[in-house]
């Protein structure tokens, strides 16, 4: 576990640290477009932030090649460097499109490539385990294909969620999270050497989006782009290909009996194997929301809008912030709800946690308008626009009580000077003095 934890932070600082420059360069380069009419910032943001996400990846395996127990993974597989492979040319695709946007069909046939340079390394899968039947073989052709089409999936579920700021980079990082968590679970606890990689990329995949989420949270100074977002994507659907087509069934019969009874007693286990499909469900189904709605309207399923969920959540009536955290809230609920499951399916207050953390996300989706208020006692802790700003609003209505109930000087008795100063009643003190106050309150709410 240590050397992991040495992993992540490396992984993470690199990132961290290299993140801006990478926006110093991109506002050089000019990898800043003009807003657009879905976008929902307000100002023009560097793109390419992935440029810093992919050294930290690289960071992250060349630290790991030189520790002595994750050095075994790259001894004993081929994984890690074929997913570099592939990184690097779906990070090289990202960076074009950052700054001169391509072709969507240009990006989805690199996404293909890039899937197609993993398979060739062996990163594919192998067998699927079905319930009631067994691990069930794959042809060199089903393999690949299915490898194919989970990575171009998870990569577009992917950068169709990064619509707001630190939407995406959480997500995956939740995801990243609750994957490393089973993965470990399955080497450590069962010695499965085939879950390592997976385990591996998914620490990595962690480190990426916590050195980048500081940078990226609202209002960000950096946007990861399509080459960040691609990235991850492809990242998170590497090590899920990695831990279910690659496990070997005679290794698991060793604590089950039989591969039959093996695939039917751990179906739970396997729900956050197929992680892009648990983990990432909302994005997923954002993704297939999104080509229904398009078709529909007879536009290209690529075409972009303003219909995504977290434009929605906006719609109805939550701020940025909020829909982030909803967002999060979803994803973790999903994903560590799965895991949870996986490992004790018995029990009845997994599936009752779930159930009541469920009614309430549903609550939180109906108040968008709901202010949490803090104890006096804790509103140092919390952002300014959680604390209760009595001295200022008290400040603020003295000082427009008096200005209404005076009535304004004639224009031609006003100096030329001091136009919009009025000496009656010491309404310009108040009124002078109340402007300060003001644009704190302001900046209170950003």
């Amino acid at each position: 576990m240590r050397e992991y934890l040495l992993t992540l932070c490396i992984t993470a600082a690199v990132t961290y640290l290299l993140t801006g420059p990478v926006r110093k360069f991109a506002i050089v380069a000019g990898a800043m477009p003009e807003i657009r009419a879905r976008d929902v910032h307000r100002e023009p943001t560097p793109r390419l932030g992935g440029i810093a996400m992919f050294f930290g990846l690289c960071a992250g395996l060349l630290v790991a090649d030189h520790l002595t127990n994750l050095h075994t993974v790259f001894v004993n597989s081929n994984e890690p460097r074929a997913l570099l492979s592939g990184a690097a040319l779906i990070w090289l695709i990202g960076v074009l499109d950052d700054k001169f946007e391509i072709d969507a069909l240009i990006k989805l046939g690199g996404q293909m490539i890039a899937a197609g340079v993993m398979v060739m390394q062996g990163l594919t899968i192998l067998w699927l385990p079905i319930p009631s039947v067994g691990n069930v073989a794959l042809t060199q052709w089903q393999g690949t294909l299915l490898t194919v089409a989970l990575v171009v999936i998870t990569i577009n579920a992917v950068n169709f969620v990064d619509g707001l700021d630190g939407l995406a980079a959480g997500m995956v990082c939740i995801a990243s999270a609750a994957f490393f968590l089973y993965a470990y679970r399955i080497w450590v606890s069962y010695g499965i050497e085939a879950a390592a990689p997976a385990t591996l990329f998914a620490v990595i995949l962690m480190g990426m989006c916590l050195g980048f989420l500081p940078h990226n949270m609202h209002p960000a100074r950096i946007f990861m782009g399509d080459s960040g977002s691609m990235l991850i994507g492809l990242v998170l659907a590497a090590g899920a290909i990695s831990i279910t087509g690659q496990m070997d069934p005679d290794a698991m019969n060793l604590f089950s009996g039989s591969e039959r009874n093996t695939v039917h007693q751990m179906v739970p286990v396997y729900i956050p194997l197929l992680m892009p499909l648990t983990i990432i469900a909302i994005p997923a189904a954002d993704l297939v929301l999104a080509i229904v709605r398009r078709t529909w309207r007879g536009q290209s399923p690529f075409a972009a809008d303003r219909g995504h969920l977290h434009h929605r959540l906006l719609e109805v009536g939550h701020s940025h912030s909020r829909a982030v955290l909803i967002m999060y809230f979803w994803s973790a609920l999903i994903g560590f709800g799965a895991l949870s499951y996986s490992v004790n399916n018995a029990s009845m207050w997994i599936v009752l946690s779930v159930v009541a953390l469920s009614a309430i996300g549903l609550v939180l989706l109906l108040l968008p308008r709901f202010a949490p208020r803090t104890p006096r006692w804790a509103e140092r802790f919390v952002p300014p626009r959680y604390r209760r700003a009595r001295a200022a609003t008290v400040a603020e209505a003295a000082a427009t009580a008096p200005a209404a109930s005076v009535p304004a000087a004639p224009a031609e008795h006003r100096s030329p000077v001091r136009s919009g100063v009025s000496g009656v009643n010491g309404a310009t003190a108040i009124g002078t003095r109340s402007r300060p106050l003001d644009r704190r309150k302001a900046g209170s709410s950003r």
